[in-house]
């Protein structure tokens, strides 16, 4: 039965303007960082990742040994609360190795932070020529406690090459998240945003599927639930395209295989190859400079992790089955595109099968799955994490017909709990 067309989207206009990095994926690509390098006319790198990444050989040794020569300098301070005053420290780092590019190792703090540094460079060689970079940096505190965000030219962004070891699914993205807190000096109280802009997609992305596999267990089972929710999201968002229909849905069914798999403890190569590949595919055209198409699950996730210590993984596998249940009841929200994804497409209820189906993910990565077994927020505080339910930008992206309420959102939240 071939349903109606119609609510498939698949007669309506639409517009893919996209500059994707260069995608190099499989294993033992970090061998060829120096020869990305040199495809972008870039020749010293500074490597930043955190302390654990730069203290463990079989991560860090592969991405010394694949950059060779071009390697200037190691940045080994980055840590999950992507503090805006690490980027800051990071600026010295890289004026010390007159370095020309950022090579991002580990997980999306990583990323983020050298995005932060590329725009703080950016600011800095903008500025007049006898101006003191402390000032630029301490103007970049202001502006990010006044307005959330930061601005930033089009021109001297330091390039930055991904190279992940998470499943998070942050690498094809020209977003990235920041905080600041006032023990970093830049702000007076705590302090988060984010920065979005076409100069910030990576100009590369080296995903390796065998970095991805030294990264502990437990850390790659949080991180898979944010990145299979993008493909999930990336089907039923308003701004969904036939482009990224194709990548979501191959995506995503080599994410299923691997995230089950990898739960049932398989460890061999094919499971990290179906993972980095299904990763990297849902991620192709999701952050555009027009739209993106991060919707209503990830919204829910900034609400519990914005203002309670949950991590992003955790507060995903919570709700996303939950979201899920809600949009089925107020919307078509792409069921049977989404059955077909996961491979439940003769189910009788294909809503309820796609439902059981990322359920089963969650259960399969022993993640969490209440609201009440994760450090958020009582039951008395939904209608607070509601509003920034709500305000979030990504809402924006909501299937159409979707009209969510306060009421709607502590409705999940409690079906959550």
């Amino acid at each position: 039965m071939r349903g109606d067309r119609s609510r498939d989207r698949v007669t309506e206009p639409f517009r893919f303007d996209y500059d994707a990095p260069a995608l190099r994926v499989g294993r033992d690509s970090a061998a060829g960082l120096a020869e990305e390098l040199a495809a972008h006319g870039c020749e010293r790198a500074l490597l930043v990742c955190g302390q654990t990444v730069g203290a463990t050989p079989a991560v860090i040794d592969p991405v010394r040994e694949g950059l060779g020569d071009r390697l200037a300098a190691v940045f080994a301070e980055t840590t999950p609360a992507k503090r805006l005053s690490t980027a800051a420290a990071g600026l010295d780092a890289l004026r010390d190795a007159d370095a020309d590019c950022i090579v991002a190792l580990g997980g999306g703090s990583s990323l983020d932070v050298a995005k932060q540094l590329s725009v703080l460079a950016a600011r800095i060689r903008a500025a007049e020529s006898d101006s003191d970079p402390a000032d630029a940096v301490a103007a970049a505190g202001t502006e990010l406690q006044e307005t959330g965000t930061l601005s930033f030219p089009d021109e001297g962004l330091v390039p930055v090459v991904a190279v992940p070891t998470t499943l998070a699914g942050a690498d094809v993205s020209q977003v990235a998240g920041m905080t600041a807190s006032p023990e970093g000096g830049l702000v007076t109280g705590e302090t988060s945003g984010g920065i979005s802009g076409s100069g910030l997609m990576p100009v590369a992305v080296v995903a390796d599927p065998a970095l991805v596999a030294t990264t502990p267990d437990d850390v790659l089972a949080a991180s898979a639930m944010n990145g299979f929710d993008k493909g999930i999201e990336t089907l039923y968002a308003a701004t969904a395209t036939p482009v990224t229909d194709a990548t979501a849905m191959r995506g995503l069914s080599l994410f299923q295989d691997g995230l089950l798999a990898f739960g049932d403890g398989d460890r061999d190569d094919w499971v990290f190859d179906a993972l980095v590949r299904g990763c990297t595919l849902v991620q192709y055209g999701i952050s555009r400079p027009d739209v993106g198409t991060l919707s209503v699950i990830h919204a829910f996730g900034h609400g519990l992790t914005r203002t309670y210590d949950v991590q992003q993984g955790a507060a995903h596998a919570v709700v996303a089955p939950h979201v899920l249940a809600y949009l089925f009841e107020e919307t078509d929200a792409r069921r049977e595109l989404l059955a077909r994804a996961l491979g439940v497409a003769e189910a009788a209820d294909p809503a309820a099968a796609v439902v059981d189906a990322v359920a089963d993910v969650v259960d399969a990565l022993d993640l969490p799955t209440r609201l009440r077994d994760v450090d958020g927020p009582d039951r008395e505080e939904f209608e607070t994490v509601a509003e920034t339910v709500l305000a979030d930008s990504f809402m924006a992206n909501a299937p159409p017909g979707l009209d969510p309420t306060r009421t709607d959102v502590v409705g999940v939240l409690d079906a959550a709990w």
